[in-house]
């Protein structure tokens, strides 16, 4: 497994950006933190692409980046986007692949619809999940995504603990309701994913790598773990 850092920067919005920075003054009542959060937002190039875009976040911008580089939806009919709020990538999905695919995008909370895609509100962890959406889907589904983490605690030993835990059901889910070849994208926290994860992708999938899109800030501890070539359902105990 490598980190893979070689990524082509032509569209990257960083690279249009042009002008003085904005600078923001420190309101009463809001906090430093808040003040450096605002001050990012206004001069980052990709909040402003997106916004131009109409996408509704800048995450966007990083499934963009991801398919692009490993041709995600190559062949792909059935997609599931988990933890899809507030839509950004279920855009881009729907945007990319033709009107016969069947988009589902699952999420906790209400999200704003999407055209071209169904959106669930419901806990994929349910019982019955699985069940629900293979009985939605045409088929078995070509690719699992998860853009899920936890919000941070400012602890980072418990972020990277709780977000690999959501990495990992995520791959569960996964793992039940995809078709052999088919691929997994999910988000992981600082060095990626622990042993025991990668170990699992490895044995489901014929390659599994870490991915840092150049959308992701540079101060950001996400990375993406990419597993394409799903090997079929294969029951891991018995094999190891």
């Amino acid at each position: 497994m490598t980190k893979d850092k070689g990524w082509n920067n032509t569209a990257d919005p960083k690279s249009r950006a042009r002008g003085a920075k904005v600078r923001v003054k420190t309101a009463r009542g809001r906090k430093t933190s808040s003040t450096r959060w605002l001050q990012r937002q206004l001069n980052d190039p990709y909040v402003a692409e997106a916004k131009r875009l109409g996408y509704r976040s800048r995450a966007a911008f990083k499934l963009i980046e991801l398919v692009d580089r490993y041709n995600l939806l190559q062949n792909v009919h059935r997609v599931v986007d988990l933890g899809c709020a507030p839509g950004g990538w279920t855009q881009v999905l729907a945007e990319r692949l033709s009107s016969k695919s069947q988009i589902i995008g699952i999420d906790l909370q209400e999200v704003e619809p999407v055209a071209g895609a169904n959106i669930w509100v419901m806990d994929f962890l349910d019982i019955d999940a699985e069940e629900k959406l293979m009985a939605a889907l045409d088929g078995a589904a070509d690719l699992v995504l998860s853009d899920m983490a936890n919000s941070s605690t400012g602890h980072r030993q418990t972020d990277q603990v709780r977000t690999m835990a959501l990495c990992e059901a995520a791959l569960d889910f996964a793992i039940k309701v995809l078709a052999p070849g088919g691929a997994f994208a999910a988000k992981v926290l600082a060095g990626g994913a622990d042993n025991h994860l990668m170990r699992r992708m490895q044995y489901h999938f014929k390659t599994v790598k870490h991915a840092k899109p150049p959308s992701s800030r540079a101060g950001s501890k996400e990375w993406f773990v990419v597993a394409q070539g799903f090997k079929g359902l294969r029951d891991e105990k018995a094999d190891s």
